[in-house]
C-alpha cells in the first residue's frame, strides 16, 4: 500500500483521532493538575490588618487562604496604634495575590524602649536640654538650688525622684531638671538638702 493511501485510509484516520483524543484528554487534565497545585489564576484581597490583634489578623488571613508568615516584626511603641496592634504589613490591604502567599506583619510593641540617660551634671541648660531632646525625651519643670554657676545641672528628677547617669527611662519620659541659681559666691558652701544652714542634720 501507498503512503498516500494509507495516510487516507480508515485505519490511520481512526489511529489519527484515537491519538487526538488521547491528547486533549491528557492536556485537559495537566491544566487541572496545574490549576490545583499552583492556584493557577486564582487571587485573594489581602484584608486591612492595621490596628488588629495577632489572634485576629490570622483569623482573617485563614478565612481567605492566607498565611500568616512566622518571622513577626516588632517594632518601636507608637501611641497612634493599639498596643500589641498591627503598625503594617506587606503585601498592603487590598493588594491581589494568590492563595496561600505568606503575609508580613509588623507589630507595635506594648512600651516604649528604655534610653540611658546621659551624664549632665555641670552641663549647662542648654546643652541639657538639647541632649535629652535629641534622644526622645521631654523636659518637665526646671528648679534652681543654692550654686555658684548659674543654669549649671545639679542632677535630673524622675517622677520626683533624683535619677542617675546611664539609668533606662522610657522614651519620652518627662525628665526635671535641677540648677544652680548662680548666688553662692565662691567662699560659700551650698546648703545640704534636709540639714541646715551649717551643713548639720536636724
Amino acid at each position: 500500500m501507498s503512503l498516500i493511501k494509507f495516510l487516507f485510509s480508515k485505519v490511520f484516520l481512526r489511529q489519527l483521532v484515537i491519538a487526538s483524543v488521547i491528547f486533549l484528554l491528557l492536556f485537559f487534565a495537566f491544566t487541572k493538575w496545574m490549576a490545583a497545585t499552583t492556584n493557577h489564576d486564582e487571587f485573594k484581597e489581602v484584608p486591612n490588618l492595621v490596628g488588629k490583634k495577632l489572634d485576629i489578623a490570622k483569623k482573617m488571613l485563614e478565612e481567605r487562604g492566607l498565611v500568616l508568615a512566622d518571622d513577626v516584626e516588632y517594632k518601636d511603641y507608637n501611641p497612634k496604634y493599639p498596643k500589641e496592634g498591627i503598625v503594617e504589613h506587606t503585601p498592603r490591604p487590598g493588594a491581589k495575590v494568590k492563595a496561600g502567599r505568606k503575609i508580613y506583619l509588623s507589630i507595635n510593641k506594648s512600651e516604649y524602649r528604655k534610653i540611658p540617660l546621659p551624664s549632665l551634671e555641670n552641663k549647662t541648660k542648654r546643652q541639657a536640654v538639647t541632649s535629652l531632646t535629641a534622644m526622645g525625651f521631654k523636659i518637665g519643670e526646671i528648679a534652681y538650688k543654692p550654686h555658684f554657676a548659674k543654669d549649671a545641672v545639679l542632677y535630673l528628677e524622675y517622677k520626683g525622684k533624683k535619677v542617675e547617669a546611664g539609668e533606662k527611662l522610657p522614651y519620652t519620659s518627662v525628665i526635671d531638671l535641677v540648677l544652680g541659681d548662680g548666688k553662692l559666691d565662691y567662699g560659700d558652701k551650698p546648703k545640704q538638702e534636709g540639714g541646715n544652714e551649717n551643713g548639720e542634720s536636724n
